[in-house]
């Protein structure tokens, strides 16, 4: 069987199904292909999920620091079942949501292994996709566009493939099904981190291993270190420019125990499992790439600036292309894909001005360039800094702990990058997202009245910092 379309979509996770709903919102015929489930990894393997524990671990956290409200509590217990139990609710409610988004959007969905294909009968350029339904049957998937949105899986660590039992990646770690009391988690990237502040919460013995010279390799030097300081003050063992040796690792009936090495230094590390988390890696395997034009770097697929491979018509978006793996980015690059298939206009996609966030306790968030890579393209580089502790709301809510750094160029007055670490930064950075897509300056944030008391003052308040006006600090 045949089904002829004006956009395929070989991915149904959060960069697909977010084209295929803006393809049909300009009146296309798509068709997204999906051998899983609707929602990729961000909704079932991955942010999703993942922030659902971390908000049972955050609950949990707060009844036990409940007595310095005034509260005092007895009894309380965890029972890990039941807070899997509320995640896998979480994600069913949101999958049942896409899949309503693609009736109401009359987006065909066809579920099966797709590959593309060459040129041939079907279609005199490559691009269609041959899709192996469950059932065994095949059908063929032709399209005046195509876009591969298929996503990435967990890199492994030669000698440390996970098993599922002792050894994990970030995937067989959703589906624990009780808690280990120790982890080592080998790699101190977004992913590492996050389960360190959601395990340490949960009462687990926590070490991270990262090989580079700060938590978050990729973030600001002082949000690391803060991350670092209160990482520790919960218990988290930190060990940074150290790598483990997969090939002392022993698997015993306690767990496991590897070697940890920090230039000429070892000691031996020991846990009950050993979480794997070194990044990920795009899925371009066995997609049929090799029948098309498409070019790749570094095991990514290349694109323009307008999302286009090396054969126009096909597009690639999300993980598959590198760069930023963020579900956020993949559903913009979609719809920029989706908008210039189309014919619509476009403005600029700038990857430094996409949010970074990480969801620890405290959280920690990002936009633009740190005070280094600012430095670093030559930048005359001022800043301003202001503490969690001087904003009334977050003494009030007892997290204090943090602060918002502002990145700016001290001629033109332009606002070059903001760091955030403290509680719902994660909410706080879109304004300073807002903030740099529309070329503002610090002043002129500092100006806008921000509500008191709420944690968005700090913004205004880092704002003036820079110019040496800040109020409460």
């Amino acid at each position: 069987m045949t089904i002829s379309c004006d956009v395929a979509i070989l991915g149904g996770g959060t960069g697909g199904y977010v084209a295929a709903i803006r393809a049909a919102q300009l009146g296309k015929s798509v068709v997204v292909i999906e051998m899983d489930k609707l929602g990729g990894t961000c909704l079932h393997r991955g942010c999703i999920p993942s922030k659902s524990l971390l908000r049972s671990a955050e609950v949990y956290a707060e009844i036990q620091e409940s007595e310095s409200y005034g509260i005092e509590t007895s009894g309380v217990k965890l029972v890990f079942p039941k807070v899997q139990a509320r995640k896998e609710a979480v994600v069913e409610q949101l999958h049942q949501g896409v899949q309503y988004l693609m009736r109401k959007n009359k987006i065909q969905v066809v579920k099966g292994k797709g590959r593309i294909i060459g040129p041939s009968i079907f279609s005199p350029r490559s691009g269609a996709v041959a899709v192996e339904l469950e059932d065994g049957e095949m059908e063929t998937v032709v399209s005046t566009n195509l876009i591969v949105a298929t996503g990435s899986r967990p890199r492994v660590l030669p000698g440390l493939k996970p098993d599922g039992k002792v050894i994990l990646s970030s995937e067989e770690a959703l589906t624990l099904e009780e808690l280990p009391a120790s982890m080592i988690i080998v790699g101190g990237g977004v992913i590492g981190v996050e389960w360190a502040s959601m395990l340490a919460d949960f009462g687990v013995q926590v070490t991270v291993v990262e090989a580079a010279d700060q938590l978050l390799p990729q973030e600001d030097g002082e949000i690391a270190r803060e991350l670092t300081r209160l990482l520790k003050k919960r218990g988290v063992k930190v060990l940074t420019g150290t790598t483990v040796d997969p090939e002392t690792s022993t698997i015993t009936e306690d767990g496991i125990s590897i070697e940890a090495r920090k230039g000429e230094q070892s000691q031996t590390l020991s846990a009950g499992k050993l979480l794997v988390s070194v990044g990920r890696v795009a899925n371009t395997e066995n997609i049929g790439l090799e029948n098309t034009d498409i070019r790749f770097d570094k095991g990514v697929i290349e694109v323009n600036a307008n999302m286009q491979t090396g054969e126009p018509h096909i597009y690639a978006i999300g993980d598959v292309i590198g760069g930023l793996q963020l579900a956020h980015a993949a559903s913009h690059e979609g719809i920029r894909a989706v908008n210039h298939l189309a014919g619509e206009p476009l403005h600029p996609y700038h990857a430094h001005l996409v949010p970074r966030c990480v969801y620890t306790r405290p959280e920690v968030a990002s936009v633009g360039y740190t005070e280094k890579e600012a430095q670093n393209l030559g930048h005359d580089v001022v800043t301003g800094k202001f503490p969690f502790s001087a904003i009334g709301k977050a003494i009030v809510h007892g997290m204090k702990d943090g602060f918002v750094k502002v990145v700016a160029d001290r001629s033109s007055g332009d606002i070059l990058g903001v760091q955030m670490i403290g509680p719902h930064v994660t909410d706080l950075i879109g304004e300073a997202a807002l903030a740099q897509l529309l070329d503002a300056t610090p002043w002129e944030v500092g100006e806008a009245i921000h509500a008191h008391p709420t944690l968005s003052e700090i913004i205004g308040e880092a704002m003036l910092a820079v110019d040496g006006r800040a109020i409460g600090f």
